[in-house]
């Protein structure tokens, strides 16, 4: 900018500061000295002072333009220039570093390369893992029934004896169950404490799937039963043991199995005892009574709730009808 150009900038500034209304005042301001002190507007034609105003404000428009497109190129060529420092300071360090030689780093930068270099080591352990569990003791695993001593019990054989929880321990894991839940148990065989980042667990309305993220999964498949997701959770336990808890939507069967590829336990040889009676409603806490009962009679011989009461409809009968004979009468 000449000295000429800027020769009237004090006046000019003194007479904007006193235009509180802005640029606009000030152009009307400008605009209305012209009316009343000169011909500008009627000393020429009206496409003739438009085009002088236009042409006046376009070629400052370019200036201003220029010199703001010059100040934000100057700009940009600065920060390249400090990226480009910050960036071979960073090199530079990390050079001197990996040479275990003495370098002076600030806390933060200290902090994100020990956090760096434990992510690293952490993602080793994991893909040495190998999202194997912890085996469980052989004599803990359930056994397969071999024989029994009901015929009406054949169908059992070959199937799982429940564990004392009426669930069954695999190889893998283990799992117990009530009418209304099933309690999960998987112990991850890792030399480094797990975090819940680390897991995948995803429990479906049908299906379970658990396992180490980027590892084969420890279980994969359709449930034995629905289960409601939303009362559904899971915990990691001691930092190497996934827990699940499954709560059945269907709270008046046992569960044969966790999921469909495991083996079948036998539901006969389920001790009802083991569950927590208090915990259930009136109605289900009677059907599980009569359940027991009606399976300690059969054990010792005797005649369950419904062969009694075919007994005292029986009798009542016999004593309307006392000319019948009933010697002959037998129940199936």
């Amino acid at each position: 900018m000449s000295a000429e150009e800027g020769q009237f900038d004090n006046i000019l500034l003194a007479v904007a500061e006193k235009h509180r209304g802005g640029v606009p005042e000030f152009l009307g301001t400008l605009a209305s000295f012209l009316r009343r002190k000169t011909d500008f507007f009627t000393g020429a034609k009206q496409a003739e002072w438009e085009k002088l105003l236009l042409d006046v404000f376009n070629k400052e428009s370019k200036l201003a333009m220029s010199a703001h497109n010059e100040k934000v190129k100057a700009r940009e060529a600065s920060q390249r220039i400090k990226d480009e420092k910050e960036r071979a300071e960073r090199e530079a360090r990390k050079k001197e570093i990996d040479d275990n030689k003495i370098c002076d780093i600030t806390d933060e930068e200290a902090a994100a390369i020990i956090k760096e270099e434990e992510n690293k080591k952490r993602q080793q352990l994991l893909d040495s893992a190998g999202g194997e569990p912890a085996a469980s003791n052989r004599d803990d695993i359930s056994k397969p029934i071999e024989k029994v001593d009901d015929d009406s019990e054949k169908s059992e054989v070959g199937k799982l004896l429940p564990n004392a929880g009426n669930g069954c321990t695999l190889d893998k894991y283990n799992w117990t169950q009530t009418l209304q839940e099933v309690e999960l148990k998987i112990p991850f065989n890792v030399s480094f404490a797990l975090r819940a980042r680390d897991l995948v667990v995803s429990i479906g309305k049908k299906s379970l799937k658990v396992g180490i993220k980027g590892q084969e999964p420890i279980i994969d498949g359709e449930l034995c039963g629905e289960v409601k997701q939303e009362e559904s959770v899971w915990v990691l336990q001691d930092s190497k043991t996934v827990m699940i808890t499954l709560d059945k939507i269907n709270k008046m069967n046992w569960w044969s199995r966790l999921v469909t590829t495991d083996p079948e336990i036998s539901t006969r040889k389920i001790n009802p005892e083991s569950s927590k009676l208090s915990d259930l409603d009136g109605e289900t806490r009677s059907m599980v009574e009569k359940m027991m009962f009606d399976q300690r009679q059969k054990e010792l011989g005797l005649p369950t709730s419904e062969d009694r009461k075919k007994q005292d409809i029986l009798e009542k009968f016999k004593q309307q009808h006392p000319e019948m004979d009933f010697s002959k009468c037998k129940f199936n």
